[in-house]
């Protein structure tokens, strides 16, 4: 079950935190890798890793908000593998801010990179997968459901997520292209442990705790938790789902009252 063997899957910002997190299990179930990311350290660390175990990867280096970065990196990939079978928006951007402390060009980067990026990849990629279907996941947010104290801009991204995802599973069901997205609450990756750094030094671990308690489960998720959810919805398993948003947040939305 959930086997991608020679699936040829492409994972944008797949060099951190649940992108990597993917790749890495996607690889672990036999599929080849592509990772598209603008940290060609990070990219590339994955992708050694990979190999290292014996699985199939390529690093990619791509600004997934300039369209023309996205199409030329996918028709390369496409050259060299010869289909797109699965495709993993997972790249993104967090701030934090309400309407009125938000920057125009602060919001204008949010909607560049969450929106337009996810935008930019379907755009390269759906006439690809048309020829014999494909799967796609987005990831979204539970700040696409519920209100979230400061933060307007990627709050408004991630619904715009979902929105592309409901529009995406209809247009496309008689091409047998799937969308789905996820909407993760609070996970553990290296972007918190830097925010709480830079946010509140020398109080992380107490912080750390207030933020994990916010979900009623009492703690924060794991990536490799969002990527089980993710290996699920990209795979023949799954065959029976499309339009649909996934939480998985520790019960932050249903329970959280």
């Amino acid at each position: 079950m959930l086997d991608l063997t020679n699936k040829i899957a492409l994972i944008t910002g797949g060099g951190s935190g649940i992108g990597k997190a993917v790749a890495l299990l996607f690889a672990k179930q036999g599929a080849i890798v592509c990772i598209l990311d603008m940290d060609e350290s990070g990219g590339s660390t994955v992708v050694a890793q990979i190999i290292s175990e014996g699985n199939h990867a390529a690093f990619f280096k791509c600004n997934v908000a300039t369209q023309a970065d996205v199409k030329k990196v996918v028709d390369v990939i496409y050259n060299e593998f010869g289909a797109v079978d699965i495709l993993v928006n997972n790249a993104g951007i967090a701030h934090i801010g309400r309407a009125d402390a938000t920057a125009e060009e602060d919001f204008d980067k949010v909607i560049v990179v969450n929106v337009k990026g996810v935008y930019n990849c379907l755009y390269a990629v759906l006439p690809l997968m048309r020829l014999k279907g494909g799967v796609i996941c987005n990831m979204a947010s539970v700040a696409s459901s519920v209100g979230l104290a400061d933060r307007f801009a990627y709050s408004t991204s991630k619904a715009a997520v979902v929105g592309m995802t409901l529009s995406v599973a209809k247009d496309y069901l008689q091409d047998k292209i799937r969308c789905n997205c996820v909407s993760p609450g609070r996970v553990h990756t290296p972007f918190v442990d830097g925010y709480l750094a830079k946010t509140y030094p020398g109080q992380e671990q107490e912080m750390f705790e207030k933020l994990s308690k916010t979900q009623p489960i009492g703690r924060m998720g794991q990536p490799e938790e969002i990527a089980g959810l993710i290996l699920y919805l990209c795979s023949d398993e799954a065959a029976f789902i499309t339009g649909s948003d996934y939480p998985i947040d520790g019960g932050f939305i249903k329970l959280n009252t």
